[in-house]
């Protein structure tokens, strides 16, 4: 029997975002592993988040050969109880299209009911963070409610019981973890749910707590945010973008209410002088009603206060200050503060020092390109064709990975040809440990490559930058040219 951890999903995941994208940060790091791959899992208040990294299975199947089955024991009692325990499959000749399907017992199951507007499935194919080799990648959103799951089971740890297959025809494979888990659901695995992260209360700024999961402690005097490397997420030196969740601190947020507190208000300003003026901004939070997770709108009122949040409600995202799209702001320093008022107005709870929080916004991408690809110091064009003279020759590769502000997080120089077949030319990440400040990249780096095959190949430069919305590494570009290449 296998265990796997959920971690919290601070932003829905959708299922165009990549196992590299900031939303699955951290999930790699407790993933569980299989005979075929990996599985990762996060989830909110209303879905979890599951991939299936197929790793062995590296044929792109044309055809629609390729199929899953997810079963999840609703009621925990490690026995399959029909009409309630359920099974999520694809329809034939659609892999993109979920169902979902009742036991009735051993291995038997109802006909599929179209799941699309609860639950839904992604095949894809690609690299992830397990292997450079294209492989097949499934990922899935089931909804809680439909799991029979409830993040308010607090006398107990909220989880569930689950197995699952994954075939292909193309190489022949088919997993069943555990095995034979469609007529025995006595060794299922187990996946416990995240509820909420917590951050350390000594870590928490006095006011404005966190930027997500970063403590304003953690941000330094020109705004970027540094963590260690066993926290939740490992900023370096980072810039913020995104869209940004300001988040109260929970001890200085229980207080308040006995101050008088009802409404507070929200400042800002460019930079780190002149005067701030009240930022204005709305946002949506679950709001937990008794039997659901229910959206609940936040937006000033007329004289730009914004209402408490209700003590002793459960929220999705506790103690939320304020959240902005950080891309309608300019590039550079911006300083934030929050002050707190009672029914008339009067301002109370206010702490000495004043805190201000500072953050340097930066949602630009890297600048990537092939500058030039070279045989012998002839320049090869797009779709070019090279032939080799000899087995031992080299293609010299010169190309960008540069971030103007300084918030490069890494540079690649990826050849691929062939059946998923690929090279790592060049990699570079930024290092704060020999890399003082902010680190640029260069507009013109080198690299050689020595083709293996005659094949069609594709040169792809990845650049990622340096900048978190609290919660993961967000904004990264991409560049590539294709060549033929006869050996």
């Amino acid at each position: 029997m296998g265990t796997i951890k959920s971690l919290w999903a601070a932003t829905p995941i959708t299922l165009d975002d990549q196992i590299e994208d900031a939303v699955w940060s951290g999930a790699i790091e407790n993933q569980m592993s299989f005979d075929g791959g990996f599985m990762l899992a996060k989830n909110d208040a209303k879905y979890l988040y599951v991939v299936l990294d197929v790793i062995k299975d590296t044929h792109n199947d044309p055809g629609t050969e390729d199929y899953f089955w997810f079963t999840f024991d609703r009621n925990r009692n490690r026995a399959i109880t029909p009409n309630h325990d359920v099974n999520y499959g694809c329809y034939r000749g659609n892999p993109n299209k979920i169902g979902r399907q009742y036991y009735l017992g051993a291995g038997r199951w109802t006909g599929l009911l179209n799941e699309e507007q609860k639950s839904a499935c992604r095949s894809t194919f690609g690299v992830s963070p397990n292997s450079a080799t294209p492989h097949r990648i499934w990922k899935f959103r089931f909804r809680l409610s439909d799991l029979n799951v409830n993040l308010l089971w607090w006398w107990f740890s909220s989880y569930t019981k689950f197995g699952f297959r994954v075939h292909s025809s193309k190489p022949n494979l088919n997993y069943d973890t555990p095995t034979n888990f469609f007529r025995d659901f006595s060794k299922l695995h187990t996946l416990y749910f995240s509820r909420k992260p917590a951050i350390s209360t000594v870590d928490l700024g006095p006011v404005i707590g966190s930027i997500g999961l970063i403590p304003t402690t953690k941000i330094n005097s020109s705004g970027r945010a540094n963590t260690a490397s066993n926290y939740f997420i490992y900023a370096r030196n980072s810039a913020f973008g995104g869209l940004l969740n300001v988040i109260g601190n929970r001890s200085r947020m229980d207080q308040l209410p006995g101050l008088g507190a009802k409404k507070y208000k929200v400042f800002h300003r460019s930079g780190t002088s002149g005067s701030f003026a009240e930022f204005v901004t709305s946002w949506y939070n679950y709001k937990w009603n008794g039997s659901d997770y229910i959206l609940e709108a936040a937006s000033p009122d007329s004289s730009n206060f914004y209402k408490m949040p209700s003590a002793g409600v459960d929220y999705s995202i506790d103690d939320l200050l304020f959240q902005f799209n950080s891309t309608q702001l300019n590039t550079g320093v911006h300083q934030f503060k929050v002050k707190f008022y009672n029914a008339a107005g009067v301002e109370v709870g206010a702490v000495s020092p004043e805190q201000i929080v500072t953050l340097y916004i930066d949602n630009n991408v890297p600048e990537v390109s092939i500058h030039s690809i070279k045989y012998k110091n002839v320049e090869v064009g797009a779709c070019g064709i090279v032939d080799l003279q000899n087995p031992t020759d080299v293609l010299d590769i010169d190309f960008e990975g540069f971030d103007t502000e300084g918030n490069l997080l890494d540079y690649s120089l990826t050849a691929r040809w062939g059946e998923g077949d690929s090279e790592n030319i060049v990699y570079k990440k930024y290092d704060p440990a020999t890399m003082s400040g902010n680190w640029q990249g260069s507009h013109h780096i080198a690299g050689s490559f020595n083709p293996k095959v005659t094949c069609a190949h594709s040169f792809n430069v990845y650049a990622r930058a340096r900048t978190t919305n609290g919660y993961g590494y967000i904004g990264k570009n991409t560049a590539y040219r294709y060549v033929t290449i006869i050996k």
